[in-house]
């Protein structure tokens, strides 16, 4: 049966974006390295930051290159930009690379189409990494914009790791906060993004209790009706034994008589 993208965007398409999935993932994972390892390592030497430049624009030609060839694959082509408007904002976001915001969102876009055909199936699993994901990125890009900018005080991992935390759980000790704009962009975007994850994460523990609950109720309506299974076969093998003591019995009667 033909799933809903299979309908809409042509089963050629469908199958393409199945295919690439690990591969996808494995690029989104060198382009993150690509862009964490020189916020976290400030005095990184220039030939590597310039290897990890290269890395980041290899990787980002192979989105370009796998958008165009989806779209070219796709049936109805505008249609799919248009369903896929956030891959178009990728491609085009090397032209706004000052704004760190939109290369934690590219990230995210990234890992997220990666992973979400990888671990189809495995909510628990999905939700957790991309919780850890977020947090993470958070963190990278909030510190990319503060640790050079006058009077910041998220200027290490650690302290922007911590912030990344409490602001995506929106709990907010304001011990460490952005001083950019730039950074406070991220925050906004931590926070929103937050809302939803503890909604999300709520509906997953709430359904892992309705779950075992489920299944405890199950275990004790077997445990209740097995005694009474077993009392009604004792009782049908009595009635079974009686039966076949009074066959003989009846058989010798009838026999004397004759």
């Amino acid at each position: 049966m033909a799933t809903k993208e299979e309908i809409e965007h042509g089963e050629r398409v469908t199958r393409w974006e199945r295919r690439l999935e690990v591969p996808m993932l494995l690029l989104a994972g060198a382009f993150l390295l690509a862009y964490a390892w020189p916020v976290i390592e400030e005095d990184m030497g220039q030939v590597m930051r310039t290897r990890l430049q290269i890395l980041s624009w290899t990787v980002w030609g192979a989105f370009a290159i796998d958008f165009l060839i989806r779209l070219w694959l796709a049936e109805n082509r505008l249609l799919y930009a248009a369903r896929r408007w956030y891959d178009v904002v990728l491609i085009l976001v090397p032209m706004f690379r000052a704004l760190r915001v939109l290369r934690m969102l590219t990230l995210l876009r990234m890992l997220n189409r990666a992973m979400a055909g990888t671990l189809a199936g495995r909510m628990s699993l999905y939700v957790g990494t991309t919780s850890a994901l977020i947090v993470f990125l958070g963190a990278i890009t909030v510190l990319d914009a503060e640790q050079d900018a006058p009077g910041a005080n998220i200027t290490e991992f650690g302290d922007a790791l911590w912030w990344a935390c409490v602001t995506v759980t929106t709990v907010g000790y304001g011990d460490y906060y952005p001083v950019t704009t730039e950074g406070r962009l991220v925050a906004v975007a931590l926070m929103v993004v937050g809302i939803a994850l503890v909604g999300v994460l709520t509906a997953a523990v709430a359904s892992w209790f309705v779950k075992n609950a489920s299944l405890n109720d199950e275990n004790s309506a077997e445990g209740a009706q097995a005694p009474v299974e077993a009392q009604a076969a004792a009782e049908s093998g009595k009635q079974e034994s009686g039966g076949e003591e009074a066959s003989p019995q009846g058989g010798g009667t009838s026999s004397s008589s004759g």
